[in-house]
């Protein structure tokens, strides 16, 4: 996206150029170079992952006496082998849901994993499936593992798990994530009633440097998205495109007046 919109600028820059808009190209060729500089040397990219990151701790206040801890997925590949991998961007979230399922089983309360994420990458085997498998080695065991097989996106990661909380009965939940994907995790769990506790798996920062680096333009890249879904999502509601907001009387963990 970064990258999209530095072309954009220069290309709209070259067409006014061979149209003898000199002044107006220029203007445009500047703005294409500073997007460039401000994003990949580092000030922009901070600014953008310093206002989605901050807030979310890496561990649990409180636990409850049943609790679920959401572990969002974050994709798979196929790897050289043939099988089917975590993304290296999920590794940091399967790791910090074993570690809060250690932490959780150490107070004596009933602590279950809800792993969620259907096939996005369409490789023939669900995320839920494929983190289960590493969450295993990390000494998770299956029964105490709530797998949810069919959500495409985050919005469906709240939508599918609303049912397995309730049919659990939680008074605690936990939702791990990357810390740049938590502000916009928690919004749309929020749609339909889960007011789970964020934890990071992970956190990013910008690198700042006198060149564009390809780190600092992806990073740029992954928060813009995150903001993007934000606005999109206000967008949808306003045009009723959403999934129908589950009422806050029907909130998990249940509220008390």
């Amino acid at each position: 996206m970064t990258l999209t919109l530095f072309l954009l600028l220069l290309v709209i820059a070259l067409v006014l150029m061979r149209f003898r808009r000199r002044l107006s190209g220029r203007v445009f060729m500047l703005l294409a170079i500073a997007w460039l500089f401000f994003a990949g040397c580092g000030p922009l990219t901070g600014m953008l992952l310093s206002n989605l990151q901050s807030g979310y701790a890496p561990d649990v206040t409180q636990w409850g006496q049943r609790n679920v801890i959401i572990l969002l997925g974050a994709g798979t590949v196929r790897s050289g082998a043939g099988g089917i991998e975590p993304s290296l961007y999920a590794n940091g979230r399967i790791l910090r849901a074993a570690e809060l399922y250690r932490a959780c089983k150490a107070t004596g309360a009933d602590c279950k994993v809800e792993v969620s994420g259907g096939d996005a990458m369409h490789l023939k085997q669900a995320e839920a499936d494929v983190y289960a498998i590493s969450l295993d080695r990390l000494g998770v065991p299956r029964a105490d593992l709530m797998l949810e097989a069919q959500s495409m996106n985050t919005f469906q990661n709240a939508q599918f798990s609303k049912p397995l909380l309730v049919s659990y009965g939680a008074d605690k939940v936990v939702l791990v994530s990357s810390a740049v994907h938590l502000r916009r995790a928690m919004l749309y769990f929020s749609h339909f009633a889960i007011h789970g506790e964020p934890v990071r798996g992970d956190y990013v920062t910008a690198r700042y440097d006198w060149l564009p680096t390809s780190e600092n333009l992806s990073f740029a890249d992954f928060a813009i998205h995150e903001y993007v879904g934000v606005w999109r999502y206000s967008l949808y509601n306003v045009m009723g495109w959403n999934a129908p907001k589950i009422p806050e009387e029907n909130a998990t963990p249940p509220t008390h007046t």
